[in-house]
């Protein structure tokens, strides 16, 4: 990791305020169960149209949506567009589709903030979709190279003959089976999170106590209603689903401790603390402020400032929270004392607990922040008061919304003023975003 970065973030000083009014999610499934047959562009109009009928906000007041995914339909990438379509919107209602892989969801929210603020829209949605269950599995180039050819001219027997000469050896034309791994490094991301827990001196037991809290404090809020306001049943061909698939309240770390490591022998990373592969949808209405009072609605929180950084996939692939939250609260002119609620994306308990670790080094802030003195302390029991990925799940462009929803309104419902969220994501990226209470 390089000692200086740049960073992409919103003006503390905007003339308007864009301000959160309202979210709401599809429940979250284990990939490949009861939503197999909905795809990204399915579940991303389950929630919104479900906000939309929540929040009784006319369709006519939309300016447009913006939308966050990660596997996108080949044959129709602008999902945000085509949830558009298919809810019936006027057609003049905009769509515009943006994938920053695991952040994609808080860059569609911060996107859709910064054109309030700069007066081009009033009123969008924001949000993320992916349903793993469809993610396209791609064949070889080889494959490919021999059959396009075929499928976009006008083919004789001949072509067909030398076509298949080609398709040998079997091995090198079988389709390949997915992995989410860095195409600059090759290594997937729990094997990178592997490294980062030998690298900071995470332990097993610390990780699997840590899952463990994600369940139980998920768990915990599903059964108080917590969520009930949050997540819209979402009807399929086997019925209706209502809640959400994967947390499980009575786990526990010792239940955790018996499962295999999955990315090294030895090693510490399970499927016990890692995110699950997921489908789901989130959605989040913005408006500028001044729309809202008119419209009747009081804003749930105000999105304060934002930040993108980048760091070195090849050396600490999950580390870019630690960067990016510190940035974003010093674009909003404060401190991490001065934030009532951390809530972070769960990708692995290794990647949480390490940048846990080095908010609290100074070592780490003068090298990589150019500070003196370490960003703050946090302990694991202080943050996602909720639960988060490791126990609701992550599907990759709907986890920033889902996060900004629950947050949103937790602020203005709890006596907390400030929020600071941060997410890892892949490409050695890091995201963090600011709330607000309005009052």
């Amino acid at each position: 990791m390089a000692s200086k970065r740049r960073s992409t973030s919103s003006s503390p000083a905007a003339a308007r305020r864009a301000v959160v009014v309202g979210g709401l999610r599809t429940p979250f499934v284990k990939a490949f169960t009861q939503f197999t047959q909905l795809d990204t562009i399915a579940l991303g109009v389950a929630a919104t149209g479900g906000l939309l009928k929540r929040l009784e906000l006319a369709a006519s007041e939309l300016d447009g949506i913006v939308w966050g995914g990660v596997i996108l339909p080949p044959t129709a990438p602008n999902i945000a567009r085509e949830i558009a379509l298919d809810l019936r919107l006027p057609p003049r209602v905009e769509g515009m589709t943006v994938t920053r892989a695991c952040a994609s969801g808080l860059q569609a929210i911060t996107l859709a903030a910064a054109a309030i603020e700069r007066g081009e829209a009033d009123v969008l949605i924001a949000g993320g979709s992916d349903s793993t269950s469809n993610a396209p599995i791609t064949l070889p180039p080889k494959v490919t190279h021999s059959l396009a050819p075929l499928a976009l001219g006008k083919p004789t027997p001949g072509d067909y003959l030398a076509a298949l000469s080609q398709l040998t050896p079997i091995s090198e034309v079988l389709p390949r089976q997915p992995k989410i791994a860095e195409r600059t490094t090759g290594e997937v991301m729990g094997e990178s999170a592997e490294r980062m827990a030998k690298r900071n001196g995470i332990t097993r037991e610390a990780q699997d106590a840590f899952a463990a809290q994600s369940h139980h404090r998920a768990a915990a809020a599903i059964a108080s209603g917590r969520f009930a306001e949050e997540v819209a049943a979402v009807e399929t061909k086997r019925g209706w689903v209502h809640t959400d698939g994967l947390v499980r309240a009575d786990t526990s770390a010792e239940k955790l401790s018996k499962l295999r490591p999955v990315f090294a022998k030895g090693g510490t990373v399970t499927a016990g603390n890692a995110s699950p592969l997921t489908d789901g949808a989130a959605a989040v209405v913005l408006m500028s402020e001044e729309r809202a009072k008119s419209l009747g609605y009081q804003p749930l929180a105000a999105v304060k400032s934002w930040a993108y950084v980048g760091v070195d996939p090849a050396d600490q692939l999950l580390m870019g929270p630690a960067l990016a939250m510190p940035k974003a609260l010093e674009r909003a002119g404060l401190t991490l004392k001065d934030v009532g609620l951390v809530d972070m994306h769960e990708a692995f308990a290794a990647q949480v607990l390490s940048v846990l670790k080095m908010l609290g080094s100074a070592a780490f802030a003068r090298e990589f922040l150019g500070r003196d003195q370490a960003v703050g302390e946090l302990a694991p029991e202080d943050i996602n008061l909720f639960g988060g990925s490791l126990a609701i799940g992550h599907p990759f462009g709907a986890t920033g919304a889902r996060m900004v929803t629950t947050i949103s309104r937790e602020l203005a419902q709890g006596d907390r003023e400030l929020a600071l969220l941060g997410i890892c994501a892949a490409g050695g990226l890091g995201a963090a975003a600011v709330l607000e209470r309005v009052a």
